[in-house]
């Protein structure tokens, strides 16, 4: 009779594809201990012997299995309610398993058991006690946005008090690694070695460390880069993530994981509690339950409108009341920062003959010096409002911004970032690198809200409220926006300081309009002219699922899938995609894409 009390352990290999999703089955030999769920493992496949997961356990006949080989590292890098996580993110994203559950794993074997944590946690006072309270019993809680602008630092530190002196885990996601190990180093002040920072920069013996220390050890603030969610990290009791909004919060490549989606489903699972910072959260957010906290005086600071409109055709980059306000602010020894929106020729165009913003008669998006749409490709023609052919550009690069600014005024007091000079000229990515200012200005806010993609106006406001987070508190100071259409609403939400009514708003548009977060959607891309795939696409669209496309452009062919609910779509896709990659064709899914 078969022994059916052998150990046998479920074990996906890794190995990036489809077809090893469910694993398969080996037997655990006797004499080898410490096989758990979450376990790396050496398994023989075929002639080879692979690395894979243990993914369950189950007693039962062993008869005809083979023996795992062997035990890696001294921790499982996930227990069952991160597999739960890890499961759904492989499906929603459309992966293959163990792609997701290699996530989870430290750059090399987990060994040894890290260091404890020793300082005391100072007085603290949260502005969200129900939530700190719920974190320190490690309990779940409904999600918070609290509404902040700047740095993120103290009210971070205000919240993670309670959970770290109840000695659970607090981790706390930011977008980008300078900003990560700014925060790190602040909060490092207030809490000591109860602060670990862990990013992509490391070394991977260090980031392998703070990830033993993480999960041997409770009462650590661990501060680290998006990868942050999906490691295990002793199943904090409380998250807290800074901008959620943000698009470094999100992967490019597939899988395109999203750091709100999988904070969200860990906190879910593990039943657990989630906070968002930052002055803009997404209608995502939202849309999910999240309860807004907001402060009783404007998020951000003083804005004002420079209108634009009145400038006669050929004017400079700076409007002369944006340049008289540089002036005065320099006179006085203030620092200034003028954010420019990209490094092309220009962001925005108008007609020379009535002053009107060029826009797309079909979707509304603002042009480049084309002909044609780059949102759409609709061919563009004369002005929409006054049939005029000539069109000047609004707005400048940074390159000519500088060089401008330096004629007017002074070229030893105007320079790129790193210059650190009195008047500092720079674009997105150099914005947590800014000191506080005195005056902030906007060169070119037109190209941000008429940008060609839906989520355009949302992404322009939240961009924009950065730039105004970088003016100190005091009398006087400000930023400044040119636009040739200050009247826009979302101008409008910049000059009152406060988002909420219109946030609903745009959630409103969205229901009307069928997109997120009303609905799903997906983008398939294959590289290359991938037209001969089209009937798989439309095997789906037989399944009752919306098909747009093909869309082919820029070396790639392009389908967006779109419904109240995909789940069905991303289990067939599965199949679809693996056999496009068997034939050697590039495929990406784009979970939740941005740019639509």
């Amino acid at each position: 009779m078969a022994d059916k009390t052998a150990l046998v352990a479920q074990v996906v290999p890794d190995l990036p594809t489809f077809a090893v999703d469910d694993g398969f089955s080996y037997v655990v030999p006797a004499d080898l201990e410490g096989v758990t769920v979450g376990s790396i493992v050496r398994v023989p496949l075929g002639s080879r012997r692979v690395r894979g997961y243990v993914v369950s356990l189950r007693r039962g006949s062993g008869e005809g299995l083979k023996p795992l080989v062997s035990v890696s590292g001294d921790l499982p890098v996930f227990d069952e309610a991160l597999l739960q996580t890890l499961r759904w993110a492989a499906l929603h994203y459309v992966a293959p398993l163990s792609v997701l559950l290699g996530r989870a794993a430290p750059p090399n074997l987990p060994r040894g058991k890290g260091r404890a944590p020793g300082d005391a946690v100072p007085d603290h006072v949260s502005p969200l006690p129900d939530l700190s309270l719920a974190a320190a019993e490690h309990k779940h809680s409904r999600p918070v946005c609290l509404l902040t602008a700047g740095s993120h630092a103290q009210a971070v530190a205000d919240i993670a008090g309670g959970p770290l002196a109840a000695e659970r885990n607090v981790a706390v996601v930011i977008s980008t690694v300078d900003e990560a190990e700014a925060m790190a180093e602040t909060l490092a002040a207030r809490f000591g070695s109860r602060v670990l920072y862990v990013s992509s920069s490391l070394a991977a013996k260090d980031a392998t460390r703070a990830w033993v220390s993480a999960e041997r050890h409770r009462g650590y603030l661990i501060v680290g880069t998006p990868e942050l969610a999906l490691w295990p990290l002793g199943t904090p009791s409380l998250w807290i993530v800074v901008e959620e909004g943000r698009r470094a919060m999100k992967a490019k490549q597939t899988p395109t994981l999203q750091v709100r989606d999988l904070v969200r489903r860990r906190t879910l699972v593990e039943r657990t509690s989630v906070a968002f910072l930052g002055a803009l959260p997404t209608l995502d957010t939202l849309a999910r339950g999240a309860t807004t906290v907001e402060p009783p005086g404007r998020v951000w600071p003083l804005v004002e409108m420079v209108d634009r409109r009145e400038d006669p055709p050929g004017g400079r980059v700076l409007a002369d009341r944006t340049t008289m306000a540089i002036r005065q602010v320099v006179k006085r020894g203030g620092q200034v920062f003028v954010f420019v929106s990209r490094r092309g020729y220009a962001p925005a165009f108008r007609c020379v003959r009535c002053r009107e913003l060029r826009r797309c008669p079909e979707c509304g998006a603002g042009p480049d010096r084309g002909d044609r749409c780059r949102r759409c490709g609709r061919e563009l023609g004369p002005c929409v409002e006054c049939g005029g052919r000539r069109f000047e550009p609004l707005g400048a690069a940074l390159g000519r911004v500088i060089e401008e600014l330096r004629r007017r005024i002074g070229v030893e007091t105007v320079g790129g970032v790193e210059s650190a000079r009195q008047v500092v000229v720079g674009t997105e990515r150099d914005l947590p690198y800014i000191p506080e200012t005195a005056l902030s200005v906007a060169v070119d806010a037109d190209s941000l809200l008429l940008a060609p993609h839906y989520r355009a106006e949302e992404d322009a406001v939240r961009t924009l409220v950065r730039v105004c987070a970088t003016v100190a508190k005091g009398r006087g100071r400000r930023c400044l926006i040119q636009t040739g259409q200050p009247d826009h609403r979302a101008l409008g939400v910049l000059r009152n300081g406060h988002p909420l009514a219109y946030l609903a708003e745009l959630t409103q548009e969205r229901e009307r309009d069928g997109l997120p977060p009303a609905t799903e959607l997906l983008a398939v891309e294959v590289s290359g002219d991938a037209s001969a795939q089209a009937p798989d696409m439309d095997g789906l669209a037989a399944e009752g699922i919306v098909v747009h496309g093909p869309e082919l452009g820029a070396g790639r062919t392009r389908w967006f899938l779109q419904g109240n609910s995909l789940q069905s779509a991303r289990i067939l896709l599965r199949a679809v995609v693996q056999r496009w990659r068997d034939q050697g064709l590039k495929v990406r899914i784009d979970a939740d894409p941005i740019d639509l």
